[in-house]
């Protein structure tokens, strides 16, 4: 959790995000003058990290998402916990010492999943774990019993559409990765509806499990029928597979009292280091504040949202002043498509030219391997040089294309993008 310190020398640099790599408007900053500014920055480099990895901020940023995991717990949207949660982050980014600290409104999905359980009734009696895909709707109130459909993937659904008529849907689709495979998840409920299905389960995007289903947001379509969908492990997907295979027939009991209000009031959270030569211009980091209502959110996005906030510390602890305002954001509503985010976007998009590079974490808080980055070619000599300066901790590595659900609104606009990336060792 100590790798964020890199948006400190980001934040000197004279316009160096792609839009002009000119200095104080006399002439034309050659490449070879950055990289020679860049290289300045060394000793500075040193100093946070000697600061994050061996100073008194060593592990500051785990004990502290610790304290917050425990004290406020999951954080849906729309949820009690999640107004817990930003209201913690708010009393704890002004004790912290950070500028501008304040709260911008925003509308955020409200669901919640109630009640629900799933029993294999036919070959034999098997406790079907679940866990409700969000926006999912409910069961009618005694539930769906069914006989079930297995099939490996959308095109197999579609050629045995009038087998599926009347009945469970359950995908059991290889994982491929989870950017390819999580279509599934999304677009289960709607595809199978198509084809005249009364529910839906689909096999959790994931490598493995243990007998562990896995949540997340799913998007019903205009014109299509609703129906209820959840996830189940990939053992029991598997099983169900098999005894398909078999020629089994399998029925399943399903029931879950699911339910969606009106959006809620919510909040992105925002915190800064005001630049000192040239305020107006942003480098923004960021990680989602809100979570599922399944685990305590430390993971997702919990660490990518304290080592956000560990960025700016690192920095005020050390009384540097960076040439450019260090703004971080908590987003709200991240888990639902990105809904604060995309409110965010929209309100400050008019000034979009002052935003030189955004940020997101949101993959995890292992060691990473390097930066994956969007930008033009300029932008990226010059993150490989800023990304030099990391060499005594080992992550100088710069990669393509930075992904993330709450900054791609601004890559989509042409600001360059970047999030750590994490590779197998």
């Amino acid at each position: 959790m100590k790798y964020l310190s890199l948006i400190f020398f980001m934040s000197l640099l004279p316009q160096y995000a792609g839009k002009s790599l000119s200095g104080d408007g006399s002439h034309p900053k050659t490449f070879e003058d950055i990289k020679n500014e860049i290289a300045g920055y060394s000793d500075i480099a040193k100093a946070i990290i000697d600061l994050a990895v061996h100073g008194k901020a060593q592990n500051r940023s785990y004990e502290r998402l610790a304290v917050f995991a425990d004290t406020v717990g999951p954080r849906l949207s729309g949820s009690k916990n999640l107004d817990a949660a930003i209201k913690y982050m708010f009393s704890a980014l002004q004790k912290d010492g950070l500028e501008n600290v304040h709260l911008e409104p925003v509308k955020v999905p409200h669901w919640e999943r109630g009640e629900e359980f799933a029993m294999m009734l036919e070959p034999r009696n098997h406790s079907v774990a679940i866990l409700g895909l969000g926006s999912s709707v409910a069961t009618p109130p005694e539930g769906i019993t069914a006989e079930v459909i297995v099939v490996a993937s959308f095109d197999e659904l579609h050629r045995r559409a009038q087998e599926a008529k009347g009945k469970i849907v359950v995908y059991n689709q290889p994982f491929v990765s989870y950017g390819e495979t999580v279509r599934y998840r999304s677009q289960g409920a709607v595809e199978a509806a198509k084809v005249g299905a009364v529910a839906s389960l689909i096999r959790s995007i994931a490598s493995f499990s243990i007998d562990s289903p896995h949540t997340g947001w799913q998007s019903y379509q205009s014109g299509i029928p609703r129906i209820p969908t959840a996830c189940i492990s990939v053992e029991d997907a598997e099983m169900m597979s098999r005894m398909s295979l078999r020629g089994t027939k399998i029925v399943v009991y399903l029931k879950m009292g699911a339910r969606t209000y009106p959006d809620s009031p919510s909040f992105n959270t925002v915190a800064e280091i005001v630049g000192n030569k040239y305020p107006e211009q942003i480098v923004l980091v960021s990680g989602h504040l809100d979570s599922w209502d399944v685990g305590q959110g430390a993971m997702d996005d919990g660490g990518g949202a304290f080592i956000s906030w560990e960025a700016l510390s690192l920095i005020k602890d050390l009384g540097l002043r960076p040439k450019r305002t260090l703004r971080m954001v908590l987003w709200t509503g991240e888990e639902q498509g990105g809904v604060g985010a995309e409110q965010y976007y929209q309100l400050h998009k008019e000034n979009i030219s002052n935003f030189d590079i955004v940020m997101e974490s949101d993959e995890g808080t292992f060691k990473p391997s390097g930066l994956a980055f969007t930008g033009n070619a300029k932008a990226r000599d010059i993150i490989r040089e800023i990304m030099a300066l990391l060499l005594p901790i080992n992550i100088t590595d710069v990669f393509d294309n930075a992904d993330g659900t709450d900054i791609n609104y601004w890559m989509r606009d042409g600001v360059p993008g970047a999030a750590f990336l994490y590779l197998p060792s």
